[in-house]
């Protein structure tokens, strides 16, 4: 008979498929599992074989093998790693003399800034959570985030210092707030009982900082978008976020010494957990405030920079760049595309600018990244670039790291047929899948039945195994009867050569039930009209599929570059 031993969960890995009760008095390290049979007589863990996994490890051996390396470039700022790792201790106790310890919030609001990489390690080492907060929220929203994950301090980016003090009079508590007076930003204003470099003055260089007691203590806490209502908090584990960073260096072929640039934003899914994989290979990470295109190719070329990540809005703004910028690039650079589902155009336009993109799929609940589309080298590498761009566009196969992956239908979970045409849902299951959301036992039930972690995202599974999404579960068009994919319209959208972006959201229609409504962007210069589009939408798409009516305009997105889809359609039904 299955027993479950310390607090150990159904459905976790196990010795022989099976738990087994710890004699009482019999101390354990771990979870609380043993092995059974004859392999579980004095083979216990301990000390001296067993460490709990903690992304908190990287930072240590990196600094003692390559402590001279460099670890952050910010502007003047250069940091060699041994300096990176002086200033993470010095803050994890700072904050421990303040009485900040296990299980405490410890929240940030900053930019892509050396302080905000140096709060994923040092927040941890006292055994704090770090929250890290998106930077283009509004006050309120701000307050209900520091109100519920009950953050005892605040770290705040001069930039943000106006609308941090309007969240903070929200509160009905007080909290630590510290001032981040970035020298590189001129505008806002820096608010707080002290700097944060009086703060690590506070500190000691030597420090005796630990791994967690348990792995599965909460390292980080991120909010979701809550575009239909408060956003929920999502929680990552030390087990997760360390092999989730190693993950991502496996899954990317990064190598020793990559040069990153912070395109991706930090407080996002931890910067898909990109400073500890930084760690993990003694990387460089390039800070940049502002995400444009100058700024971008500027920092490449100058800093050599090898690596960067950003969604397809990103690299959407870096073709659409001067040809002047783009010629600045003269060596390999390597793209990873993620938040939405990329056109096939802007791959194919990326790689022939000549940076090698690598597409994978994730959500804040799986620290970002968890599928790839593994490139089939033998396979594609003699197919056309438009056919390579297609074949990248697909959301792909599961990461070293996820344990299971399937297309499924979500209230059966009985995997759809992979034929590339029947539609389920995306659901995952594995160490690098949240612990659950904070606070809110039935939304982490919800989200969790069945034992699989249900995305909420539509896709196919083609023969090869790789998956393709086709939408969001609310934003599939359902028109006569018929499903309409809202990602496919907008890739066919992509490839007109007037169209610099664009969205399709369902409109109601009093015959149909729902008729796709395109938003577009175009570009600079571009002469075309909605009369255009919508020819160019029949001579590529299924009739039923084209767009009933289409606007012009700019593209509401979120601080991510996802689409609002949700602004979009509130749009389309006032038309």
């Amino acid at each position: 008979m299955t027993s479950f031993a310390d607090g150990a969960a159904p459905g976790q890995l196990s010795w022989q498929g099976t738990y087994v009760e710890v004699p009482a008095g019999q101390e354990k390290l771990g979870r609380g599992l043993v092995m059974a049979g004859i392999y579980g007589t004095d083979l216990d863990a301990h000390e001296g074989n067993y460490t709990q996994l903690s992304p908190l490890s990287f930072l240590l051996r990196t600094r003692d093998v390559y402590p001279h390396r460099p670890s952050v470039v910010h502007g003047e700022r250069r940091y060699t790693w041994a300096q990176t790792y002086e200033r993470c201790v010095r803050l994890a106790s700072a904050l421990a003399n303040r009485g900040i310890g296990r299980g405490d919030t410890v929240a940030v609001l900053a930019a892509n800034i050396p302080e905000m990489f140096e709060s994923h390690f040092g927040v941890p080492m006292c055994g704090a959570v770090l929250n890290a907060i998106n930077i283009r929220l509004d006050a309120a929203t701000i307050a209900f985030i520091l109100q519920h994950g009950e953050a005892r301090v605040l770290m705040v980016d001069k930039e943000f210092g106006p609308v941090a003090r309007e969240a903070l009079a929200n509160l009905s508590v007080d909290i630590l707030v510290v001032g981040i007076d970035d020298e590189t930003c001129e505008v806002g204003e820096v608010i707080g009982e002290l700097s944060y470099e009086t703060l690590l003055g506070e500190g000691s260089s030597d420090w005796a900082w630990s791994l967690p007691e348990d792995e599965w203590d909460a390292i980080t806490l991120n909010y979701t978008s809550g575009t239909t209502g408060n956003p929920k908090g999502v929680v990552y584990h030390h087990r997760g976020a360390y092999l989730n960073a190693v993950s991502n260096a496996i899954t990317w072929d990064m190598g020793k010494h990559p040069v990153y640039l912070w395109t991706l934003p930090m407080f996002h899914c931890n910067g898909w957990c990109f400073p500890w994989t930084l760690a993990v290979n003694a990387g460089t990470s390039v800070c940049l405030r502002q995400v444009r295109d100058d700024a971008v190719f500027d920092a490449i070329a100058s800093e050599g920079v090898t690596h960067f990540c950003g969604a397809p809005v990103v690299l959407n703004m870096l073709l659409a760049a001067d040809t002047s910028l783009r010629e600045q690039i003269t060596h390999q650079v390597k793209v990873m595309t993620a938040g939405a589902a990329p056109p096939a155009a802007v791959i194919e336009g990326m790689e022939a600018m000549g940076m090698e993109v690598t597409h994978v799929y994730g959500l804040t609940e799986t620290y970002g990244p968890v599928t790839l589309c593994e490139w089939q080298g033998d396979l594609w590498d003699g197919e056309s670039a438009a056919e390579r761009a297609n074949l990248k566009a697909r959301q792909g196969v599961r990461g070293q790291m996820l344990e299971g992956l399937m297309v499924a239908d979500p209230d059966t979970l009985e995997p759809v047929p992979r034929d590339g045409r029947s539609m389920g849902e995306v659901c995952m299951r594995g160490n690098n899948v949240m612990s659950g959301y904070l606070k809110n036992f039935r939304a982490t039930q919800e989200v969790f039945e069945g034992g699989w972690f249900h995305s909420g995202d539509l896709a196919v599974w083609h023969e090869d195994g790789y998956i393709q999404i086709k939408d969001r579960s609310k934003d599939i068009i359902i028109s006569g009867g018929e499903n309409i994919s809202s990602i496919e319209v907008e890739d066919a959208l992509f490839r007109h050569p007037g169209v610099l972006e664009a969205a399709v959201v369902a409109k109601t229609d009093e015959k149909w039930g729902e008729t796709p409504c395109a938003f577009v962007t175009l570009r600079t210069g571009s002469e075309v009209s909605g009369s255009d589009i919508v020819e160019y939408c029949q001579k590529h798409l299924a009739r039923f599929k084209v767009p009933r009516y289409v606007v012009f305009g700019d593209l509401p997105k979120t601080s991510t570059g996802k689409v609002q889809k949700y602004v979009l359609r509130e749009r389309a039904e006032a038309l």
